[in-house]
């Protein structure tokens, strides 16, 4: 696996990875994880490839995942709460 770039966002750790014919793109926040995969063939080719996978990470989909993360952190506090859990 290789790294290609950090890319900064002020609510996200945003990494983007090179394996296996397919660049993956990590958003972290606290102990959450979401990982996304885009497949070299998705990608036109015309630019680099780090520039095109910028060109994903939009408001629209910066938002929907950071609104992720809360979803997910709300089933994780169920979760802990359903087993007496801290």
């Amino acid at each position: 696996m290789r790294h290609v770039a950090d890319i900064p966002y002020p609510q996200v750790k945003i990494t983007l990875l090179a394996w296996n014919g397919k660049y993956l793109l990590k958003l972290e926040q606290g102990p959450l994880e979401q990982t996304y995969k885009v497949a070299d063939l998705d990608l036109s080719g015309v630019v680099p490839p780090d520039v095109e996978i910028r060109q994903i990470l939009d408001d629209e989909f910066l938002a929907a995942a950071v609104a992720r993360f809360q979803l997910m952190q709300q089933d994780m506090r169920a979760a802990f709460a359903r087993h007496d859990l801290r």
